[in-house]
């Protein structure tokens, strides 16, 4: 018998660097970059929005995710932005000539302005180098700042739906139990009068105000125009603790808070409602913690969290925007409580979890 054995050697693969060079070609007046660049320079090397590209110059090495506006990014951050054909890069809400040391901005007596720059250099001497080094890292982050809404009840199906109300039912949660809401008191996103009708009519007992404190709340009883008067019952009545919690679920303090009041609820008759400003975040994921913990899926929880996004942004169930939400904000509160990755949020027992956070947290059995 004779055998035979081939020797396969593989050679590791070497990504293609895709990288641009560019010059720049001005600095507009909040300290912008112009680059000579162009979006079909960034199409040839294959870059798409939410892309993040490595950017060099000078003895500055930064990152930056491509967009197409400054919004695309939160206050401070960096972005790399199309702006009609023309690629610009900058700071929102920030000037980036100035912070990254290219040139200092001089206004002139009349007003008029002139960037300066080092003895010896001049606008012609600035080159940067851009690597394609994140594809899609930033993809997610980048549809969920192209998320807009109205506060105009004529764009929305229903006071529900432009109120953000609704109640949570599933597990071991019976109906008419445990609502959420936007705020039914603070009128800055012209919900409160809605939600606080829908409140009443679910003859709501108990109110956990996550966003305000006391002062905020008696505040807005004097606004003119107020017209919640069935909270301020509630109020009067002892019936609403207001949390005044900041919106980071990881801090101690927003931990603390919300055992103060779960505590609350749990020494007060339902049914019970939970608020924010929006009924999105905060109360999303005090109503997340709740529903694990009364035996809700993963799946419904997640549901139940994304109805905001369609309430308010009219996101549409299985596009990439919706998922992108998903990703980023309900998975990411589970897997904290939870203690696990995303992935295995389907597998775990997400009820006996949430006892074990809140125990961790300071909540008593």
């Amino acid at each position: 018998t004779v055998s035979c054995a081939t020797k396969v050697t593989t050679e590791p693969v070497v990504e293609e660097v895709k990288a641009l060079e560019s010059s720049v070609s001005d600095i507009q007046k909040y300290g912008n970059l112009v680059l000579s660049i162009t979006k079909s320079d960034m199409d040839s090397i294959g870059a798409e929005y939410g892309d993040v590209f490595t950017i060099s110059f000078g003895d500055q090495v930064l990152q930056a995710p491509y967009c197409t506006s400054y919004s695309d990014v939160d206050l401070g951050n960096l972005v790399l932005r199309n702006d009609g054909d023309v690629m610009i890069l900058a700071i929102n809400m920030g000037d980036f000539a100035s912070t990254y040391g290219i040139a200092t901005k001089v206004t002139n007596p009349d007003k008029t302005y002139e960037w300066v720059f080092e003895e010896g250099k001049k606008l012609e001497d600035v080159t940067l180098t851009l690597v394609l080094s994140g594809k899609g890292e930033y993809r997610d982050q980048y549809l969920i700042h192209q998320l807009s809404r109205t506060n105009d009840r004529n764009d929305y199906s229903s006071d529900a739906v432009f109120a953000n109300f609704r109640g949570i039912k599933g597990g071991n949660l019976g109906s008419g139990a445990l609502y959420r809401s936007s705020s039914p008191v603070n009128n800055e996103i012209g919900r409160a009068m809605y939600a606080d009708k829908l409140a009443e009519e679910n003859k709501i007992n108990t109110v956990m105000n996550l966003a305000d404190s006391s002062d905020a709340v008696e505040g807005y009883f004097k606004e003119e125009g107020f017209a919640s008067p069935y909270y301020k019952s509630l109020y009067e009545r002892g019936q609403v603790i207001a949390l005044n919690m900041g919106v980071s679920f990881k801090t101690r303090e927003f931990q603390a808070a919300l055992v103060e009041g779960l505590t609350f609820l749990s020494n007060n008759e339902g049914p019970y409602l939970v608020h924010c400003n929006e009924g999105k975040d905060r109360a999303g994921f005090t109503s997340a913690l709740l529903s694990a913990l009364m035996g809700l899926s993963y799946e419904e929880i997640a549901a139940d969290y994304m109805t905001s996004y369609e309430n308010y942004y009219h996101v549409e169930k299985g596009t990439e925007q919706y998922e992108a939400v998903k990703r980023s904000n309900i998975d990411s509160m589970l897997s904290f409580i939870a203690g696990v990755e995303a992935d295995n949020l389907s597998n775990v027992d997400l009820s006996v979890k949430a006892e074990e956070f809140l125990l961790a947290i300071g909540m008593e059995k």
